[in-house]
């Protein structure tokens, strides 16, 4: 993925668990995700698809988007 900040919301199902994330490294952390490597909430439930993404060229940005969604 190319530079910047990304605000992504993944599922674990159609109309199951979702979860509002940022990183500045959209690949990095959806290999971390998949492979459930870092426990926590998307580990415990399984939230492993990627229904949408969005780039910012800030981290304020994503943060503000991350909060309003």
């Amino acid at each position: 993925m190319s530079e910047g900040f990304f605000v992504y919301i993944l599922a674990n199902r159609p109309r199951g668990v979702l979860y509002v994330g940022v990183t500045n490294d959209l690949a990095r952390r959806m290999t971390e995700h998949r492979a459930r490597l870092v426990p926590g909430f998307t580990k415990t439930y399984g939230v492993v698809t990627l229904v949408h993404a969005e780039q910012f060229t800030s981290i304020l940005e994503a943060r503000t988007r991350e909060h309003s969604l």
